[in-house]
């Protein structure tokens, strides 16, 4: 399995470029920004990018979503329930980051579906709280958990559609994972279930 981070765009985002080794199949994970880089890495690995997967659809992690669209032509892949945030450049909140962007999704997920990438399975995680569509990504022994948890916080509650109780309901159902899964979350530094349930006050 192929695994890239980049630390994308202004605010920091954390993009993971994942990728089968044997089919060189390939998907972006939240990339909001530094679209040069990103295309640069999957040419260089020698990998074709089959979909964008958002765990979110806050400004921060969509930047670059229309340009990747434009010169890839991969599917756009997201939950269900955040369709009215991508859609609306005031929910996603990139009206006030120097730009509108509003995004149409080739695919609304579902809580519990199955994506195969390559020989990769990723199964979609709805954990809503931070935002009504927020998913995590399960991959073998690695969580992506976007803007839900974060190494020893989760996500803010205060913006459209966040509520504080859900996202207590979302982290508790991550509780349950093995400890030694590995957590990479859309801001900030990796870390481990076991680690959370041992030091995040908030799991």
């Amino acid at each position: 399995m192929f695994l890239q981070k980049i630390v994308a765009g202004v605010y920091g985002v954390n993009c993971y470029i994942l990728g089968d080794d044997e089919t060189k199949k390939c998907a972006v994970l939240d990339p909001g920004g530094s679209l040069d880089e990103i295309l640069d890495t999957i040419k260089d690995n020698g990998f074709e990018i089959d979909y964008i997967i958002l765990t979110h659809g806050h400004a921060d992690h969509i930047g670059a979503v229309k340009d990747l669209k434009e010169k890839t032509n991969a599917k756009i892949l997201a939950h269900e329930e955040e369709k009215f945030i991508l859609n609306s450049s005031e929910n996603n909140l990139s009206y006030m980051m120097g730009g509108a962007v509003e995004i149409e999704a080739d695919e609304y997920l579902k809580d519990g579906q199955t994506i195969k990438l390559g020989n990769l399975e990723l199964k979609i995680i709805h954990t809503p709280g931070h935002t009504p569509g927020c998913v995590c990504i399960k991959v073998d022994d690695i969580l992506f958990t976007g803007d839900t948890l974060f190494a020893g916080s989760i996500g803010r509650t205060d913006l459209v559609g966040g509520n504080y109780d859900t996202i207590l309901s979302s982290i508790k159902k991550l509780s349950n994972f093995n400890d030694e899964l590995k957590v990479l979350p859309g801001h900030g530094p990796a870390s481990k279930i076991g680690i959370e349930k041992s030091k995040n006050p908030f799991m």
